[in-house]
């Protein structure tokens, strides 16, 4: 079972641009046909920050199954503890969030069971796109590369139980403002199931979770279409 958040190295950087890493050989190399019941595997959990992401990973982690943390987060917490600036500039974190992501993604590729991700390759392309646009092409060269269960995590921004702390130092209205883009996002990739958890307790939440999964797994609807 994997560590929640828990990243050795971070990967070096490939070029000036952001955009280097959707061009990288040494990137597609690890990535085979993930089409099919491997798809159906990997689940997002995906959400602004302070939505209670995290938490429902360690509920799940708790269960037996293996997570994956968030990239972001790392990152700071990375940066931090080598004195720098926790936040490189948009280009540069967004190139790193997705070398990140894709590398996860390879590394858990053959995983056997459910692998939850705390956020993905889908939401650090979303996050690119922000910086740097990417065109339709684009995205239908790659999405097939880094498939998921078609059914996609979104916790809502729920302010009962947002904080900030020493990685979240945005506010609340920035946290709406990025479910809302998450949202969007995953409309436009028009295939994958957006299912809002609901604001309930963790243990509730981790159960509706994994219940609709297995009823996704009982009438064939996991795998990414």
């Amino acid at each position: 079972m994997s560590a929640l958040i828990d990243r050795n190295r971070l990967p070096a950087a490939c070029g000036s641009s952001p955009k280097c890493v959707l061009k990288s050989s040494s990137v597609m190399s690890g990535v085979s046909n993930t089409a099919g019941n491997s798809a159906i595997l990997r689940v997002i959990v995906t959400g602004g920050p302070g939505a209670g992401k995290t938490t429902l990973l360690q509920a799940l982690q708790a269960r037996g199954y293996t997570v994956v943390g968030d990239s972001a987060r790392t990152i700071i917490q990375d940066r931090r503890r080598r004195g720098l600036n926790p936040r490189p500039d948009a280009y540069e974190f967004a190139h790193e969030t997705l070398r990140m992501d894709i590398e996860s993604f390879v590394h858990h590729a053959a995983a056997p069971g459910y692998v939850f991700f705390e956020r993905s390759v889908l939401d650090a392309l979303c996050g690119l796109d922000r910086v740097a646009p990417l065109n339709e092409s684009e995205l239908n060269m790659w999405l097939p590369k880094y498939q998921y269960c078609s059914k996609v995590f979104l916790l809502p921004p729920w302010k009962a139980i947002y904080v900030n702390d020493d990685e979240r130092d945005h506010t609340f209205e920035h946290a709406e403002s990025v479910y809302r883009t998450i949202q969007g996002w995953y409309r436009r990739l028009d295939r994958y199931q957006v299912i809002e958890v609901p604001k309930v307790s963790v243990e509730e939440r981790c159960t509706y979770v994994l219940q609709t999964l297995a009823n996704s797994d009982r009438h064939g609807l996991g795998g990414a279409r």
